[in-house]
C-alpha cells in the first residue's frame, strides 16, 4: 500500500525532474550578447549625438534560420531627424528596431552610432541613450509614479518632481494626472487596467522620455488605438520627437506623412527613400502602399 502511495507522485516526480534538467540548461548558457562585460567601451552621456547608421545588414532569427530577414540593408539617420519606416508586414521594419536596441547582432554588416559600432559599447550604457516606445505599452500594478520613474537610468531618489512633470507635459498627459484625485499617487490596476489605451499609451511616453534618450524608437506606437486617442497621442510623440532622433515604424501612414525622411523596406532592403511628396512623385512602391490606404494626399 506505501509502494502504491509513493508511485501516485511519480508523474509529478518525471515534471520536475524536466523542470530542473530546463534550469540548469538555461544557467549554463553563455549570452552572446554580455550584458556586464567589463571588457567593453563605455562613454559620456553628453557626447552623444544620435546618429545611427546601418551597413550592410544581413539577418535571420536563430530560430528561423532558413528564413532571409535582412539583405544588405542601408540605412542612415542623422542625428535630431524624424525618419519613417515603412513596409508590408514580415518586411523587417521591427527587426531593425530590434538590431539598433541590440537584442540581436547582425550575420553580417553592422550598426553604428555615431560611427562607432555598438557591440563596442557596454550594452547597459549604450540602452540608456535609447527609449522604445512598442504597440501593446507594459504598466504594472502600482501607481502612475510608479511605473513611470521605470525609465529613469538613475536612482529613483534622485530624479525630481520637476523632471517627472516635464516629461508627462512632453507626453501630453500631464493634465490629466493632475486631474485625478491623488495624482501621481493614483493606482493603475493590473496591466493598467484603471486607464484607457491613449492614456496608457502617453505614459508609457513619459517613461521613456524621462530618461532623457538620444534616440526615441516608437514601433506603432499608435496602430491599436481609435482615431481620436490617435490624434492625442500623435501628438504627444511629435513634441516628444523635438530634438532628438526619432525612428518610427507605422502602417497607418497619416501619422509620418510629415516626416524628415521615409524610407520604404522590402524584401529586406530599401527600395525608395525620401520625403512624403518625393515618394508620391516616383510612383512606385510607396505610392502604391499609399493608394492601398486611400490617405489623402
Amino acid at each position: 500500500m506505501q509502494a502504491g502511495n509513493v508511485f501516485q507522485f511519480v508523474p509529478d516526480m518525471s515534471s520536475a525532474r524536466g523542470a530542473g534538467a530546463a534550469m540548469i540548461k538555461l544557467f549554463d548558457t553563455v549570452p552572446e550578447i554580455e550584458v556586464d562585460s567589463p571588457d567593453e567601451k563605455t562613454f559620456s552621456a553628453s557626447s552623444v549625438e544620435g546618429q545611427i547608421r546601418l551597413d550592410n545588414i544581413h539577418f535571420r532569427y536563430p530560430t528561423r534560420p532558413a528564413v532571409r530577414v535582412l539583405r544588405g540593408l542601408n540605412l542612415t539617420i542623422d542625428h535630431g531627424t524624424y525618419v519613417a519606416l515603412v513596409g508590408a508586414s514580415g518586411c523587417g521594419k521591427s527587426t531593425v528596431i530590434q538590431l539598433i536596441e541590440r537584442f540581436y547582432d547582425p550575420l553580417v554588416g553592422q550598426v553604428l552610432l555615431d560611427d562607432q559600432p555598438i557591440n563596442e559599447y557596454n550594452v547597459q550604457e549604450y540602452r540608456q541613450q535609447l527609449a522604445l516606445v512598442s504597440q501593446e505599452p507594459t504598466l504594472y500594478a502600482g501607481t502612475i509614479r510608479f511605473n513611470i520613474l521605470l525609465g529613469a537610468t538613475k536612482p529613483v531618489s534622485d530624479v525630481t518632481q520637476e523632471e517627472i512633470e516635464e516629461a508627462c507635459r512632453d507626453a501630453n498627459i500631464l493634465d490629466f494626472i493632475e486631474s485625478l484625485p491623488d495624482g501621481f499617487e493614483t493606482e493603475v490596476g493590473g496591466k493598467g487596467s484603471q486607464l484607457s489605451g491613449g492614456q496608457k499609451q502617453r505614459i508609457a511616453i513619459a517613461r521613456a522620455l524621462i530618461r532623457k534618450p538620444k534616440v526615441l524608437l516608437l514601433d506603432e506606437a499608435t496602430s491599436a488605438l481609435d482615431s481620436n486617442s490617435e490624434s492625442v497621442v500623435q501628438e504627444a510623440l511629435d513634441k516628444a520627437a523635438k530634438g532628438r532622433t526619432t525612428i518610427a515604424i507605422a502602417h497607418r501612414l497619416s501619422t509620418i506623412q510629415n516626416a524628415d525622411r521615409i524610407y520604404f523596406i522590402k524584401e529586406g532592403r530599401v527600395s525608395e527613400a525620401g520625403t512624403h511628396d518625393e515618394l508620391l512623385a516616383l510612383r512606385g512602391d510607396y505610392y502604391e502602399y499609399v493608394q492601398l490606404q486611400i490617405l489623402k494626399t
